[in-house]
């Protein structure tokens, strides 16, 4: 038995790997040989796994960078953040870490690592040290269209007659249909866990901001970013950016480990 409830704690990612056009890979596309920061990880959003990272990932790869992609127990912030660290451990160099909707979250903590190098936020969470995911909803309009059944012992799944509307308008019904299924479902506790660090204090920063988002209120995610001083990039797409845009956001990763390369 579950009990719906609309909610303002949204971070939607997709379990289905979606076949992604990927531009062909050319001289122009591939990465310098000297260029410093080669590694990405990417850390995937709650409700999801992380091969909705595919179209990313293909691109990049491509490009000749190193990706890898973190699988989140979604159990806790704890949890998720040593999950990622875990993955941090195994690269060879310096790392570009990104995350999408809760995976802000996530790398917000983790990104403190020596390892990282730089941040990239794809319609994510980015909170401060001491506060919780869930206070960043404070001040600005609900998600009315994003709707979350609770279960008896504490986790949440995306309603399935909210799951497109939601979050992934511009994904094809037959797809949709298999990401709603497919769900990984999150300890809603962890919204309410209280980060012990920042690290976009101390790392640069770069956002991909979702236009059609319904899982945010834009001005919240507009605020995060500004807030961070990430460098903001806008693309009209669902809260499913990840999955139905990979070009624009493996273009910003591309960018924030070539500007980070150039400092070093």
């Amino acid at each position: 038995m579950t009990r719906k409830t609309t909610t303002t704690v949204a971070a939607i990612a997709a379990a289905a790997s979606l076949s992604a056009a990927a531009l062909p890979a050319n001289a122009a596309d591939n990465i310098p040989q000297d260029q410093s920061v080669k590694n990405v990880v990417l850390v995937h959003g709650a409700f999801a796994d992380g091969s909705g990272w595919k179209g990313v990932y293909d691109i990049l790869t491509k490009r000749g960078y190193r990706v890898s992609i973190v699988q989140s127990p979604l159990t806790s912030l704890e949890d998720d953040v040593a999950a990622t660290k875990r993955v941090l451990e195994r690269q060879d160099g310096p790392v570009i870490l990104v995350g999408h909707s809760w995976g802000g979250t996530v790398i917000t903590e983790a990104g403190i690592d020596a390892k990282v190098a730089g941040l990239v936020y794809v319609s994510a969470l980015s909170p401060d040290a001491g506060e919780t995911t869930a206070q960043q909803y404070e001040g600005f309009a609900p998600a009315s269209e994003f709707v979350i059944e609770t279960t008896k012992d504490g986790f949440g799944y995306v309603s399935p007659e909210k799951f497109k509307a939601g979050f992934a308008h511009d994904v094809s019904d037959a797809d949709v249909a298999f990401m709603r299924d497919a769900q990984v479902p999150i300890n809603m506790s962890a919204f309410g866990t209280k980060l012990e660090h920042a690290a976009w204090h101390t790392k640069p920063s770069w956002a991909v901001i979702a236009t059609e988002d319904k899982a945010f209120d834009q001005a919240m995610l507009i605020h995060m970013a500004e807030r961070i001083k990430a460098k903001i990039t806008k693309v009209s797409a669902s809260h499913a950016l990840f999955m139905t845009q990979p070009t624009v956001v493996a273009d910003t990763i591309d960018q924030a480990a070539k500007a980070v390369s150039a400092k070093k």
